[in-house]
């Protein structure tokens, strides 16, 4: 999950609720301390965390009371709502109003601008749209060497020719091409600051395309100065939102996620990992309810779509095995092997309402495709009743299936251990997803207890 320590923080902030007999002051007092905290450690601007958690205290010491909460689920909902709209409200999203759609990328060097520019490429391929790539890139002499090994891996048409030095020749060269295509995508040059040089091309390239969409990619490391760098692109080429990247491994997220909020420059999309598709919409509601342990169903469900080729009646049996926590090892593994494709356990987790609050050890959440690949070959050595039931697992039966599937005991013991675990996971969300649990869960949504039923699913 991006900004694991924000995310912990904050929800180790609003435990503290569940601690208190009573909510009063100095206990607002306490929790809007520790809020701050956490955000001026992932590199929040002072004056803008000062802003954020005077808003956050006067709701809570002076708003009413909604009939039939509780003070404790009415201080959580105005945690996420002043959060959400601190980062931007309801999204920003991209709507493809035309074909072709035009999208430049700028930035300088060093943000990942054009490993970013493939990931949204198969983001958009992914959705059903052809895509088209081409790099105007005139000043890395890799650029265009670069674009072509991503268009290769995610199987899309990549244009561009590092004969020609002007931008603007290069787009008009392949335009009448680039034009038959759903979306085009361009890569343009960076450098290592905003200087005339750069200024002047993207001026070019910019009357040229004539783009739809202008996205500027910044790394998160930037921190708070990306809120002058979105401002003077924008002053530039007219920046119609920003693309965050490397989120998955700094402290400094939350400066550039905010400094962006307040500027004209929105955030849109955010990269989490080196993967291509370790990149997502930024949609702020989503977010938040990660960090605070709500879950994003909306997000979640989506990878779901798109990752798993699964049959309606195979997820609704899924789902009931899931209900009644119970299920067996080829369960285990299938659910593992599905989940694989959906990206890494941790994030899968943080997406499903009340497991991110959970604490669950790292390493049961990190299973390698190795440890997996050994544990479909000790599978291979069961018996139908020992897959059904992992429990019947004796001794002299690890010795049988260690032997004949060419492994160690050791190997057994650590599958028959991560089933046990994982079992007793799925039991932990049985209370959340269970009929009544989901009713109850749903009933909050819609009165707004849990920030609206809109906010979090929608």
């Amino acid at each position: 999950m991006v900004l694991d320590k924000l995310g912990d923080s904050l929800k180790n902030t609003l435990k503290k609720l569940t601690g208190s007999y009573a909510i009063d002051e100095k206990v607002i007092n306490e929790i809007v301390k520790d809020i701050q905290r956490a955000l001026l450690q992932s590199d929040v601007n002072v004056k803008l965390v000062l802003e954020l958690t005077k808003k956050i205290k006067e709701r809570a010491l002076n708003e009413k009371l909604p009939q039939g909460i509780t003070k404790k689920e009415q201080i959580v909902n105005i945690v996420y709502d002043t959060l959400v709209e601190f980062l931007g409200g309801k999204g920003n999203r991209i709507d493809i109003t035309k074909k072709p759609f035009k999208v430049m990328l700028v930035g300088l060097f060093g943000n990942g601008k054009t490993t970013t520019v493939g990931k949204l490429a198969n983001y958009y391929k992914k959705r059903g749209n052809s895509v088209a790539l081409i790099s105007t890139d005139t000043w890395r002499p890799a650029a265009f060497t670069q674009l072509q090994q991503l268009g290769k891996q995610i199987d899309v048409p990549v244009f561009g020719d590092p004969s020609l030095k002007d931008p603007a020749e290069i787009y008009n060269k392949f335009k009448a091409e680039l034009e038959k295509h759903d979306l085009i995508f361009i890569d343009t040059a960076g450098r290592d600051a905003l200087n005339d040089e750069l200024i002047d091309e993207l001026n070019s390239i910019n009357t040229t395309v004539a783009p739809d969409e202008t996205l500027l990619v910044m790394g998160a490391d930037v921190g708070q100065a990306a809120k002058t760098q979105a401002e003077k692109f924008n002053d530039t080429c007219n920046v119609t939102g920003v693309i965050i990247t490397k989120l998955d491994g700094t402290a400094k997220g939350g400066g550039a996620l905010t400094a962006c909020s307040i500027t004209k420059a929105p955030v849109k999309f955010i990269g989490i990992g080196e993967k291509t598709d370790d990149f997502e919409e930024f949609k702020a509601e989503g977010f938040v309810g990660r960090l605070l342990g709500m879950g994003d169903l909306e997000a979640l469900l989506e990878k779901a779509k798109l990752a798993i080729d699964m049959s309606e009646e195979d997820a609704n049996a899924m789902k009931d095995k899931m209900l009644k926590g119970e299920f067996s090892l080829l369960d285990l593994y299938s659910q593992m092997e599905s989940i694989g494709k959906m990206g890494s356990m941790k994030k899968i987790m943080s997406m499903i309402p009340g497991m991110g609050n959970m604490g669950i050890s790292d390493s049961m959440l990190d299973v390698s495709q190795d440890k997996m690949k050994s544990w479909k070959h000790l599978m291979n050595s069961m018996t139908k009743a020992e897959l059904e039931n992992p429990d019947i697992l004796t001794g002299s039966r690890v010795k049988r299936i260690a032997a004949g599937s060419g492994l160690d005991e050791t190997d057994l013991r650590a599958l028959i251990k991560q089933y046990k675990q994982s079992k007793k996971m799925m039991k932990m969300m049985k209370g959340n997803m269970s009929e009544k649990g989901m009713q109850k869960m749903m009933q909050k949504m819609q009165s707004g207890k849990l920030g609206g039923k809109k906010k979090i699913l929608r």
